[in-house]
């Protein structure tokens, strides 16, 4: 990742100026951060310690929480130093690795969403093809394929990124390193091979998101069909965590990057990013056991500490 610049650091956006605010950012964020960890540790331990969620819906949600806790691991810590040590400094390679992991675990988490609507759908659309579609193999081989496709797409932004010359400084307007701020100090129509990427990116993003949305739709229209009311509801809420989450990460994901350019504040840019990678990870854990009786179950069991047997929960999948 070659560079014409000459600088060897970025100076991020501060939210604040005094010392005092500053202080104020880094006990909200690292409540949040701490929140975010607690939750989803608590998700990851439930699921890996009960033997009764070792079942293709749980293994993706341990993996989605794994990707929650990178994400957030990726931008709240840096900027938290920042204003605990009143410093606006992240060197070049380590923004360059902030870019590359946040990308990495947020659109991992994209194609995860996206693998749990398909299993979403046999579940209810196509129940007694669940246990041959849904198999052990075939879900750690989706899991792998979604943090994979993170990988190479991450990987790919990250190079085109930083082998573009930067003839505009080096001061980001962010609080942490964020493609489209980068190409803001980039060379006059130097950036021409990240924008023919990002619309490629846009192609496969509306694919996956066509995809979630068709395959709801189905769900729905089996579920409005069963005759019961303790079945609807059951589908119901198997199905609506999943949705409240693509929603969430879909509303706040589009409204950041196709935001019209009147709304470009660096005040608006920082409260945007802040709710499309700070405050998803957070509450994610909250939406899926808001609704969720076994898991609130193992939650219990894990806050008494009445149980935690090691075991490996890919090879339980069969059950």
């Amino acid at each position: 990742m070659s560079n014409s610049s000459s600088f060897n650091q970025f100076l991020l956006l501060t939210f604040v100026d005094t010392q005092e605010l500053q202080l104020l950012h880094f006990l909200f964020f690292l409540g949040i951060y701490l929140a975010a960890l607690l939750g989803n540790g608590l998700i990851i331990t439930a699921i890996a310690c009960d033997h009764h969620l070792h079942t293709p819906m749980y293994f993706f949600l341990l993996n989605l929480s794994l990707l929650d806790l990178g994400t957030i691991s990726t931008t709240v810590p840096k900027s938290m130093a920042n204003s605990l040590w009143d410093t606006r400094a992240i060197s070049y390679s380590g923004c360059a690795a902030q870019v590359f992991l946040f990308i990495f675990f947020l659109a991992g988490e994209y194609f995860l969403l996206t693998v749990m609507a398909y299993d979403r759908y046999v579940a209810i659309c196509r129940p007694l093809h669940y246990g041959t579609l849904m198999g052990s193999r075939a879900c750690v081989r989706m899991a792998a394929a979604a943090w994979a496709s993170g990988f190479l797409y991450s990987a790919l932004h990250t190079g085109n990124t930083f082998s573009i010359p930067l003839c505009q400084g080096n001061v980001l307007d962010q609080f942490f390193c964020e493609v489209p701020q980068i190409l803001k100090l980039s060379c006059s129509d130097s950036y021409r091979r990240e924008a023919v990427l990002l619309v490629v990116s846009a192609f496969v993003a509306l694919g996956c998101f066509i995809f979630i949305v068709l395959s709801y739709v189905q769900i729905f229209t089996v579920v409005l069909r069963i005759p019961s009311e303790q079945g609807r509801n059951k589908a119901f809420s198997m199905c609506i965590p999943h949705l409240a989450v693509v929603s969430l990460f879909v509303s706040t994901n589009m409204f950041a990057y196709l935001k019209p350019s009147s709304l470009s504040f660096p005040s608006v840019d920082i409260v945007v990013a802040v709710l499309y990678s700070v405050v998803p990870p957070a509450v994610n854990p909250l939406i899926y056991s808001m609704r969720n009786k076994e898991l609130k179950d193992a939650l219990r069991k894990v806050i008494s500490g009445t149980f935690c047997s090691t075991g490996n929960v890919a090879t339980a999948l069969h059950k």
